[in-house]
């Protein structure tokens, strides 16, 4: 059955796999460029960095890692 895997293709044209792949053997493959930039940073990364600043964001939070800051 076939499989779409998400690649990033760098400047020196490596082509790079998001995701572990299992094969049994060669296999051929198709490749489709699309016309945007690769994102550094995953779009599901992005997405719920609002959610996330709510619970991050607190005084609590800030307390609780207070002495990470601490210079030593």
């Amino acid at each position: 059955m076939p499989k779409a895997v998400e690649a990033v293709i760098d400047e020196q044209n490596n082509v790079r796999l998001l995701e572990p792949v299992q094969l049994s053997g060669p296999r051929r493959a198709f490749l489709i460029i699309l016309d945007e930039p690769a994102c550094a940073v995953p779009e599901t990364t992005l997405l719920s960095e609002p959610a996330l600043a709510e619970d991050w964001n607190r005084p609590e939070e800030d307390a609780a890692w207070s002495y990470l800051q601490q210079a030593t």
